[in-house]
């Protein structure tokens, strides 16, 4: 049986003890790590020279950080009321503040999107590693600790903990201890609103070496609220959804494409009519090759568990149970309204989720003959930043080393594409980035850095429709790129293809991809964005109503400050507007701009109360 300590310090005294001190601690992914427990085993390293702590991880989880004054505005309070009570990572903090004592180190294989741009050291030790590899690497370091989140339960007078939201890595570990391949302790770390997930990770106290049960270290789990779904993402989201075959299989990656995707597949399967009618609107020259609801419905085998999943399932969609099961899933991380749905599911639903090893979701290795006939018709829909004309994704990193956030899973799902029969992988990017004079296209000729490589090119889909790649030769990727690129920037990527000689002189855009302009997505999508079938949040918000009114205007702001006439026009609206209604009053007030104390209160009170008439 497993000890049991209320005190972190302690805890960390007996890991040191019985481990020694040279600690090659694991922590899972995201939200499963045990932030009191690496705090402590941190700060005894860090007034310890003679301990060496490395420290092995991905997506470091961190409150927001406000950079300006307007934007701390808006996020300071939604910070205090999601994050108030999340104890930060010790080891995050130093390395933010570029202080990590000699004797730690931190690798992490994936990072939060963006976060490390421009910091020394994570960027040097970083691990480019598909997420299925990640374990493997642990082994190879010798780890000797495993960190954990976990829930606890008490059946019939015997204590039993779920490695909840993070059996990802953790049980391919257990494996590999099993088989005597290496020698490790887990301690674990309780916390009362973490679910408790039935099924591989829901374990026998004696699996544990100790455990950390104590109310003053349980904390509010990390909770990222659900962000605005645009019409871009939307458009993205529907065209992804007319490729997903009723019987068939789904995985969804990180990031708000995917709610885009499940609201699509829910109107699709509820309001079949109005579906078709969306799809005329946005991709009249390329109608859906799957447009009906769903009889047999899907099943779903994803890494990530988010919570557009639980729609699927509560819509009919997902239903195709496969062992028992509507879905597999590795990892979980989601706004509070998803653990709280989870923690309240009756034993009958909740045993219809199994979280499961990495090794299951991501791979065919393993129960091969199971997986592949469980995996019919699969699609498998990840998001990339970039891609090129010829079919290659950037989706982690950039053309100077820099690491934005990780390969993760993505190239183990594009290979498990190639590998099944009937299977598609699908590679979503918006079209641009930034407005006005900064815009920029999504889609390159060429980019110094890759992801997935072209000679993997299957399907790549924007929010002006679908570049289905499969087989093609290089001339027919590039024409079918085109079609999908933005038109401000078809004809210099034309050039560009035509120059190379990888494109013939004579080709022209077919006439119906040459309007390939925001504003052509924004009037397909109006109508039923206005009948409430595209809401900004289709899962529900942590944001309330006065925020989510904010949202849109303060985005309208950002994109204004990309040229001073805009900026200087959004003022003299906002000094030439009337006395605010009701709703921009509250607006106002939310923003702490009712009653200016400054000139720059007094300016932002006139940029807000225009992008609030303006959205």
């Amino acid at each position: 049986m497993p000890r049991i300590f209320s005190d972190p310090e302690a805890i960390a005294d007996d890991i040191i003890r019985e481990v020694g001190t040279k600690l090659v601690v694991g922590l899972p992914l995201g939200l499963g790590k045990a932030n009191h427990i690496v705090n402590a085993l941190y700060q005894r390293a860090a007034s310890d020279r003679s301990i060496h702590l490395t420290i092995f991880t991905a997506l470091t989880l961190e409150k927001p950080t406000p950079s300006a004054d307007l934007e701390r505005r808006f996020i300071g309070p939604v910070i205090d009321r999601l994050f108030g009570g999340y104890p930060d990572l010790d080891y995050a903090r130093a390395l933010h503040a570029k202080t990590l004592p000699p004797n730690i180190e931190v690798i992490e294989f994936f990072f939060l999107a963006g976060k490390w741009l421009g910091n020394a050291y994570p960027q040097q030790h970083y691990i480019s590693a598909n997420y299925t590899h990640a374990s493997s690497y642990l082994l190879t370091r010798g780890v000797n600790v495993i960190a954990q989140l976990v829930a606890k339960r008490v059946v019939d007078g015997q204590t039993r903990y779920s490695l909840s939201s993070n059996t990802d890595t953790t049980l391919d570990l257990m494996r590999a201890r099993a088989a005597g391949r290496i020698a490790f302790k887990i301690v674990a770390q309780v916390n009362s609103e973490l679910p408790f997930m039935p099924g591989q990770g829901d374990l026998a106290a004696d699996e544990f070496h100790a455990v950390l049960d104590s109310p003053k270290t349980d904390f509010p789990l990390f909770a990222p609220s659900s962000e605005p779904v645009s019409d871009t993402k939307y458009a993205i989201g529907l065209h992804s959804a007319g490729l997903i075959r009723d019987g068939g299989t789904l995985q969804i990656g990180i990031g708000q494409v995917g709610d885009a995707l499940a609201q699509g597949l829910i109107v699709r399967h509820r309001d079949n009519k109005a579906y078709r009618e969306i799809m005329s609107r946005l991709a009249p020259a390329q109608p859906p090759r799957e447009s009906g609801p769903f009889t047999a419905g899907l099943y779903g085998v994803s890494e990530m568990f988010v919570e557009a999943f639980l729609a699927l399932i509560d819509a009919g969609v997902l239903k195709r149970e496969v062992d028992g099961a509507l879905l597999h899933a590795a990892f979980f991380l989601g706004p509070k309204s998803f653990y709280r749905a989870l923690r309240e599911m009756k034993p009958g639903q909740i045993e219809r989720i199994q979280m499961v090893p990495v090794s299951f979701t991501n791979q065919l290795y393993g129960g091969e003959d199971a997986k592949r006939h469980a995996r019919v018709d699969a699609r498998f829909v990840n998001n990339a930043m970039m891609a090129t004309l010829m079919g290659a994704a950037i989706s982690d990193g950039l053309d100077t080393g820099q690491v934005v956030s990780g390969v993760g899973g993505q190239y183990n799902f594009v290979a498990q594409a190639f590998a099944l029969e009937g299977a598609r992988s699908m590679l979503t990017l918006e079209s641009t980035r930034g407005s006005g004079k900064t815009a920029a296209s999504n889609i390159r000729w060429s980019y110094g850095h890759t992801t997935i490589p072209r000679h993997l090119r299957d399907v790549i889909i924007t929010e002006y429709g679908v570049a289905d790649l499969w087989g093609k030769s290089d001339a027919d990727v590039i024409a079918a790129m085109l079609c999908v690129a933005d038109s401000r920037f078809q004809p210099e990527l034309m050039r560009h293809a035509k120059d190379a000689g990888k494109l013939p002189k004579a080709y022209e855009i077919p006439a119906a991809h040459r309007e390939n302009f925001p504003d052509r997505i924004n009037a397909a999508l109006k109508p039923s964005r206005d009948a409430g079938l595209l809401p900004a949040f289709p899962f529900g918000s942590d944001f309330t109503d006065v925020e989510q009114r904010l949202i849109p205007a303060l985005q309208i702001l950002k994109e204004a400050t990309a040229s001073k006439l805009n900026l200087l026009a959004l003022a003299w609206q906002g000094f030439r507007a009337g006395p605010p209604d009701a709703d921009a009053a509250a607006s106002l007030v939310r923003m702490q701009l009712d009653q200016p104390k400054s000139f720059s209160d007094w300016l932002y009170r006139l940029l807000v109360s225009a992008a609030l008439a303006r959205r």
